[in-house]
């Protein structure tokens, strides 16, 4: 089964991100990692760091408000095209996006004043979009 088969699930994941921009020789901070979500990036021309916003420093180049959904997996490292649906519903109703992929699962990030329009175009979609993680807790 490819990606292009599902109909995915996505779980509202609680909180404000910013997604953040330091040079590449920069040590990773340790203000990033004080919320329950961090993920890190490093190429050779940046160190890029998605966060929850308030434990950015004011100094760091860094892009607030943005929300964020997770599909629900874990997801089989050998699906095709999760992204992709996704994505191209989003791209449809113009809501520019941020992807985070995991070894378990990937996310995507909105800005938070595009969030219920985001959370529409892929319920259209024939995606579910829920504020209940896979145990049945609630994520809010």
């Amino acid at each position: 089964m490819t990606g292009a088969d599902l109909r995915l699930t996505l779980v509202v994941v609680p909180g404000s991100y910013a997604i953040c921009r330091l040079s590449a020789d920069h040590a990773p901070p340790t203000w990033a990692a004080r919320g329950s979500f961090c993920s890190m990036t490093r190429t050779p021309y940046e160190l890029s760091i998605v966060c929850e916003a308030d434990v950015v420093p004011d100094e760091v180049q860094a892009e607030r408000g943005w929300s964020a959904l997770a599909v629900q997996g874990p997801l089989d490292l050998n699906l095709t095209g999760i992204l992709a649906r996704l994505a191209v519903p989003l791209e449809a109703a113009g809501i520019s996006i941020f992807a985070v992929s995991t070894y378990d699962t990937d996310y995507v990030l909105v800005r938070a004043g595009d969030f219920e329009r985001a959370i529409e175009a892929l319920r259209k979609a024939g995606h579910t979009v829920t504020n209940e993680t896979a145990d049945g807790a609630s994520s809010r």
